[in-house]
């Protein structure tokens, strides 16, 4: 039986009903992402069309999903919120703060040693609030989401920029910040601005070496990391019935990565076997009453770009296995000859020394069996892998069954490390080098989503490539970014020359999911006697203090830094060593925009204190200006705050002291994170203005006492010369984000409505 099933039936008893009153009041037929969007308005049945990426709309989604690293910041936001139990279904994922180094059982006995006062806080509020918590070790939050608490035509908001998983299994399932959750926790309406819609229409069917993974590859390579944003994206077509539900889940995974709001599936029949064998029968029979209302419409779907703002059609049949980085997911390459000519150009290094499988992109059973069938192979034809291997599961579910069937044994015959149930190398938890900033250049090959710089070890000289779990274990093998399992032969410890075959797997397991404990821990019906415990002086876990609000004058603000080319969360606010600190403000604030390249100087960590004339580390000069009562101002290229969710990176410079973030375009979830903390997002009316900035910059806002919805702000620009420009700035702030910047941010508003 499913988590929540009365949730689920109480949702599909209104679908009908609004997706027709919807449908009316469109005018037309309708995709289904719009169906999802129109059953889940807050005030209940549909009244008016919406603008598609204009207006903004309040949502009632269905549930929460948080991971450990961004729900110790959520949960200490909620603590505030004078609530004494979350409004919807929400959960908690100790996932983010287990690194892989030794294997499985060491990694998260050590996990379980330095990170116990975090895990027993999370455990104590999810226990006190009425959230399901999933202890460390159960799994990687949007597997086991997919697993137990994802449903056709719900909605969801996560924690986590890779919520969008859910999509797999039919769900408008979108990653926000905290302070996002926050609202819905507390029985408020979520905001979003309502999509623009995006449809690939999949033909052809995946055989061979190409799998799911190839399909969002390629989507990448054609949208770009900004392609998507502000949109939905909705897959539909013969090639897509024709998937699996977790390879569609893999493809909804990494639209996180060209900034889609999320990506989604009609409900079919594979959805409804995968419901079935995660013992799901009462959803997938709930949805089969009312599964007209769980895809598009017919029309839809036959004339797709009469109902998309953009259609893209690849054919899965002409698809090859694809290669995409190094840093960046959007930048994709055939395997064999164009990445040896490009390799060779680039001079990016041909040897590869890891392949690793797994993270929440690819660590299904499906995933695991098919490239695990690669390794059988190295195995029979006695060849002998030429880089080390990686494996992380996916959930306790999938790694118990994985083991029953042989399957992680395999690898373990190549001298793998199965690493935690974990995201792991996925997110920088991997120990792989004792000093990572001066660590050799290198090439790995994984199965995950992101491969920024730094990313997965720290080092800045690891070129990371993303493929499919298959190609990643061929690639392991062989031991080189230009083999080309498709044509290329290798040479086996008996000198004979040898090929891999296409690899073959189970979409499901033939034998049913089996696990002893999965690793959930169900909260009391009535915690208000549990006590939660911030120990004082801890450097993990900081009570908030509430921000003050920034006003309507700003006047000789300093700039802190102009950023140069692109600026993710993850320059913003780093992971790896520093997730032990995300629930301590303070302390996390000490790595705030290192990573950002600064314009001036095309250095990291180095810019200038315009008030001794010195260079010193970003967070360093920024509490110089704090000390001194200075506001500041960042400044930003396209697609500032790409990536991740975190709203560290907004509430970072927040709490240090910043005021404005200026820049050419914003990712849409940092966007709004900059806006719920109180902060002001802007971005230039001509960008060029961008050329404009100089390293001893003051600003000055001249009208932001006038500040309203669809209103150019004006800055003044003062030069060290004395020399002046004018720059006319915009925003996206309706009339209620407007009151939060004036309240000092969202959660000052929910506190003063609460009290």
């Amino acid at each position: 039986m499913a988590f929540d099933i009365d949730m689920i039936k109480g949702v599909y008893s209104t679908i009908g009903e609004r997706v027709n009153k919807a449908r009316e009041i469109v005018g037309k037929p309708l995709t289904l992402s719009e169906k999802i969007l129109y059953a889940h308005l807050w005030y209940g049945n549909p009244t008016k069309a919406y603008v598609r990426g204009k207006d903004y709309v309040d949502f009632a989604p269905d549930r929460i999903a948080c991971q450990d690293a961004t729900a110790q910041m959520a949960l200490l936001q909620f603590m505030q919120a004078g609530k004494s139990k979350v409004a919807v279904p929400t959960t908690v994922h100790c996932d983010h703060l287990i690194q892989a180094k030794e294997g499985a059982a060491a990694d998260l006995k050590h996990a379980n040693s330095v990170s116990s006062e975090v895990f027993k806080f999370l455990e104590s509020v999810s226990n006190k609030y009425g959230i399901g918590f999933w202890k460390p070790g159960a799994g990687i939050i949007h597997q086991v989401v997919l697993e137990n608490y994802a449903f056709p035509g719900g909605m969801m908001i996560g924690t986590d920029s890779h919520t969008v998983n859910a999509g797999g299994l039919g769900m408008v399932a979108i990653g926000v910040g905290g302070a996002d959750a926050v609202d819905v926790m507390a029985g408020m309406a979520w905001e979003l601005k309502f999509p623009k819609l995006i449809g690939v229409k999949l033909t052809g069917k995946l055989s061979g070496w190409t799998a799911p993974k190839d399909v969002i590859l390629k989507v990448a390579e054609i949208l770009t990391v900004k392609g998507g944003t502000g949109a939905i994206v909705e897959y539909f077509g013969p090639g897509a019935t024709a998937m699996s539900c977790t390879g569609k889940g893999t493809i909804c995974n990494m639209g996180a990565e060209i900034g889609a709001t999320t990506s989604t599936f009609g409900y079919d029949e594979s959805m409804e076997r995968y419901l079935r064998s995660t013992y799901r029968e009462d959803v997938a029979d709930a949805a089969n009453v009312v599964k007209e209302h769980l895809t598009a419409d017919a029309e839809v779907y036959a004339n797709p770009e009469q109902y998309f703002d953009q259609v893209i059609e690849i054919n899965l049949s002409e698809l090859g296995p694809l290669l995409n980085g190094p840093f960046t997911p959007d930048l994709s390459t055939e395997v064999g000859q164009a990445m040896a000519k490009k390799a060779k150009a680039n001079d990016w290094p041909i040897k590869v020394e890891w392949g690793l499988i797994g993270s929440c992109t690819n660590s299904s059973y499906e995933d695991l069996s098919r490239a695990s069938s690669i390794a059988q192979q190295a195995l029979d034809k006695n060849l002998k892998t030429k880089a080390e291997f990686g494996i992380n599961p996916g959930s306790e579910q999938v790694r118990y069954t994985a083991e029953r069937d042989g399957i992680l044994q395999v690898f373990e015959k190549l001298d793998a490390k199965i690493f935690t149930n974990a995201c792991g190398p996925c997110i920088g938890q991997w120990a792989r080098y004792s000093d990572p900033k001066n660590a050799p250049k290198n090439s790995i090959v994984h199965s995950f989503n992101r491969n920024f710089a730094k990313r997965a070890d720290g080092n800045p000289n690891t070129h990371a490539f993303v493929a499919s779990p298959e190609l990643t274990a061929a690639i392991a093998i062989a031991g080189r970014l230009d083999f080309n399992p498709l044509k290329d032969k290798l040479i086996n410890e008996n000198g004979e020359e040898v090929m891999l075959d296409e690899p073959t797997g189970w979409e499901l397991p033939p034998k049913g999911f089996e696990v002893k404990d999965n690793g959930y821990l169900a909260p009391e019906e009535d915690g208000s006697h549990v006590n939660v415990v911030v120990k004082e002086g801890s450097e993990r876990l900081q009570l908030l203090t509430p921000f003050e609000p920034i006003g309507d004058s700003i006047t000789g603000a300093k700039l802190l830094i102009k950023a140069f080319g692109k600026c993710t969360t993850d320059h913003i606010s780093m992971a790896g060593p520093w997730l032990r600190f995300r629930g301590h403000l303070d302390n996390i604030a000490n790595n705030t925009l290192i990573g950002a390249v600064n314009a001036f100087n095309q250095k990291t960590n180095f810019v200038k204190n315009q008030l001794t004339g010195e260079y010193g580390g970003v967070p360093d000069v920024q509490r110089e200006y704090k000390k001194a009562g200075i506001k500041t101002v960042v400044v930003g290229d396209h697609n500032y705050g790409e990536g991740s969710s975190r709203e560290h990176a907004a509430m970072q410079p927040r709490h240090l002291g910043v005021a404005a973030v200026i820049v050419k375009s914003f990712a849409r979830i940092h966007e709004t994170n900059l806006k719920k903390q109180g902060m002001l997002a802007l971005t230039f009316a001509n960008e060029n203005d961008y050329d404009l900035i100089q390293e001893d910059d003051t600003f000055n806002f001249l009208d932001l006492n006038e500040f309203g919805p669809d209103k150019q702000l004006t800055i003044e620009v003062v030069h060290a010369d004395g020399s002046k420009d004018i720059i006319k700035l915009n925003h996206t702030y309706n009339a209620a984000q407007i009151e939060w910047y004036k309240a000092g941010s969202a959660l000052n508003l929910i506190k003063k409505q609460n009290a």
